[in-house]
């Protein structure tokens, strides 16, 4: 339910998340009249159902009612002068050829570029030292362990603590063969690129299919542009980028009708994060809700899912994560003490606007789908820990898939809304959800791939590596968080004031900021029994070696 936050649930070096900021103004463009017929489209909507589907208007490329090559596409039929659309030997006939390609190609291209962008993002702050927390470090060491074949100890959190006991995340192991090959934090950082941008596929799959291919990738990229994305691939590496490529292909599976592909896209969920099975269940419960009709028997095999994914979080609170618990128990339960749910009803009323408005326009009120984000934002408004309550962090990341398929969903069933302006609405909210996300990311990470400063390294960070670099492989290193990302890859890394009795060969802090008025007298009162000297400093950076 938590980040790895030290003392009282933040990074050192992170700073005080703001509350949620001002929502943008305006929405979706004025209703334009529908057409006036199409197929039937299958499912179950949201009020009276009307004998077929009202499709939307025809757009160069995107004729109505049909998207599939040879059957109404330019691609696919013939010229007026007879031949193959696609077989056109003019320069232009080519060029419109290679257009329609790309065009088909644009769910994969769009994952691409968005791997591409977060990539760059993650692995050019990791390279300026701006890690924002010592969640990076955490995962590294646990990670690295696993590459060895060793138990996830996650020295951080305390020496010797295996990370099992602290989060359910046994998944992450899945990057350990990357890691020995690679053994560094960007492997981590690049991995988490991989699931984001993968995660974008499906969300621009399911769109294109039940939207048309312009209005599908306008959802694929206001998907990719989404804040809620966007803030998690800034923020260090976390486990959740599993959660979100998983239920991305859960939830594209669900709207194709694919209900046990989709409840088996689910399943590891329960190994990603200890409070994911009951967002199993809720997944579950939609494929049952979707189901019952059709298919009794995946309806039934959906409820025994559900039943699966609660039991399966009952025992990882309450059995699994204790047994690795040097304590016996699980961290977070003290999350839920404090001021009552009502508390902060202000900036969890922001975060809600923030969820759906600029997401989906409050259109994915009207799919079920909406129900698989409930687990997720009530955990994080009845916790008393306000960090939890805002749009900062990672947080939201696992909302976004299930509100850009919520939307896609709200969408498609608008088509069969008797009202013609919800019909005229949702048709244009997939082009305003997209100018939505193209407008908030100049205020978003992703506008830094635009400055110049994001691509430099600077002679600071470079005699700081220079300073750490003194420090000899398999040391053992009591830090803060400006050190960690550069050490857990060799050393073994405490917590500066967590040693718990430990005492390091090597002491390495940020004290750039003055924090420690005298670093050797708060080496001594660390370690009263041991006697450290200054072995060298740079920029704010202090280094201490045991003697």
């Amino acid at each position: 339910m938590s980040a790895h936050h030290p003392a009282g649930g933040k990074g050192a070096a992170a700073t005080q998340p703001p509350a949620a900021g001002p929502l943008p103004t305006g929405g979706p463009a004025a209703p334009t009249p529908a057409a006036p017929t199409a197929p039937t489209t299958t499912g179950t909507g949201a009020g009276p159902v009307l004998p077929a589907a009202v499709p939307w208007p025809r757009t160069s490329g995107d004729p109505a009612g049909d998207h599939r090559p040879g059957h109404g596409t330019p691609g696919g039929q013939d010229g007026p002068d007879g031949r193959d659309g696609d077989r056109d030997g003019g320069p232009a006939g080519r060029s419109a050829a290679l257009l329609r390609r790309l065009s088909a190609r644009g769910p994969l291209l769009l994952s691409l570029g968005l791997f591409l962008a977060y990539a760059t993002l993650s692995v050019l702050r990791y390279r300026r030292m701006e890690t924002l927390s010592w969640d990076l470090g955490i995962f590294e060491q646990a990670i690295r362990a696993y590459a060895h074949l060793q138990a996830p100890v996650a020295d951080l959190k305390g020496p010797g603590t295996h990370i099992l006991g602290d989060h359910f995340s046994p998944i992450t192991a899945l990057i350990a063969p990357f890691y020995r090959l690679f053994p560094t934090p960007v492997t981590l950082l690049v991995a988490q690129a991989v699931l984001f941008a993968l995660s974008a596929l499906p969300v621009s799959r399911a769109a294109v299919r039940l939207l048309g291919r312009g209005r599908g990738l306008a959802v694929g990229l206001a998907y990719g542009l989404s804040w809620g994305v966007q803030k998690a691939v800034d923020f260090d590496f976390h486990e959740i980028c599993f959660a979100v490529a998983l239920l991305a292909f859960s939830l594209e599976a669900l709207l194709a009708g694919r209900h046990r592909a989709a409840l088996w896209w689910a399943l590891p969920l329960v190994l990603v994060k200890e409070d994911l099975g009951v967002t199993l269940a809720a997944v579950a419960l939609v494929v049952a809700l979707r189901a019952r009709r059709n298919d009794p028997r995946t309806a039934r095999l959906a409820l025994a899912t559900a039943f699966f994914g609660l039991l399966a979080a009952l025992v990882i609170f309450s059995l699994v994560i204790p047994a690795f618990n040097t304590a016996g128990d699980y961290d977070y339960w003290t999350k839920l003490d404090g001021p009552g749910p009502l508390d902060g009803w202000d900036t969890k009323f922001r975060t809600l606007l923030w969820i759906l408005l600029p997401t989906t326009g409050l259109l994915a009120l009207r799919s079920p789908l909406l129900l698989v984000a409930l687990p997720t934002v009530g955990w994080r408004f009845l916790s008393g820990d306000d960090h939890y309550w805002g749009t900062d962090w990672h947080y939201s990341a696992v909302l976004m898939p299930v509100l850009a398929l919520a939307l896609v969903d709200a969408v498609d069933r608008a088509r069969r809304s008797p009202r013609p302006w919800l019909r005229s609405s949702a048709q244009q909210a997939p082009a305003a959800v997209a100018a939505a996300a193209l407008a908030l990311t100049p205020s978003l990470p992703l506008a830094a791939l635009t400055e110049g400063r994001t691509y430099e390294k600077s002679a600071r960070v470079t005699e700081v590596e220079a300073l750490l670099a003194r420090i000899p492989d398999g040391a053992s290193v009591e830090a803060d968080v400006g050190p960690i990302a550069r050490l857990t890859s060799r050393c073994r890394v405490f917590w500066i004031g967590g040693t718990k009795g430990v005492v390091p060969d090597w002491i390495a802090v940020d004290n750039s900021s003055g924090w420690i008025p005298d670093p050797r007298e708060y080496a001594r009162q660390l370690h009263p029994d041991a006697s450290f000297v200054p072995a060298g400093a740079a920029h704010g950076f202090v280094l201490m070696k045991r003697t």
